[in-house]
Formats: C-alpha cells, sequence, structure tokens
C-alpha cells in the first residue's frame, strides 16, 4: 500500500472534471505533508479515475483532472 493510498482513494471519490486541493488540504488527507516523493507516486493516481494537471509551487495547489 502506498503512503499516497488516502490521497487517491478521497480524490476518486470525487465526481468534478478538475479541482484543485491545497497543499494544506492534502496535508489534512495525508496526516503528512507532500514531498519531492510525490512526483514519483502521482503515477499511480490514474487508478482512481484522476492524473495531476499542475502542481503550482507558488500557490501552493495541485490541479487534479479526470482521465480521459
Amino acid at each position: 500500500m502506498s503512503k499516497y493510498e488516502p490521497l487517491w482513494k478521497a480524490i476518486g471519490q470525487r465526481t468534478e472534471n478538475s479541482f484543485a486541493l491545497t497543499y494544506a488540504e492534502i496535508e489534512q488527507i495525508l496526516g503528512f505533508p507532500i514531498d519531492h516523493a510525490f512526483l514519483t507516486f502521482k503515477k499511480e493516481l490514474p487508478v482512481y479515475g484522476y492524473e495531476v494537471d499542475k502542481i503550482s509551487m507558488k500557490a501552493q495547489t495541485v490541479t487534479f483532472k479526470r482521465c480521459t
């Protein structure tokens, strides 16, 4: 089980075509802050119907979009 699985499951329950989560919201779901390992683990997300669209370091958000 991936350490990011709680986040992927939460995202998989969403219904929007795209949405953004702040780093703080992600930390609340996971119980720890995201780090550079997130870039490696994001490849697990399409199994849950979404993919990472954009990561904004400045705005501290991650935008997700539904896989097509």
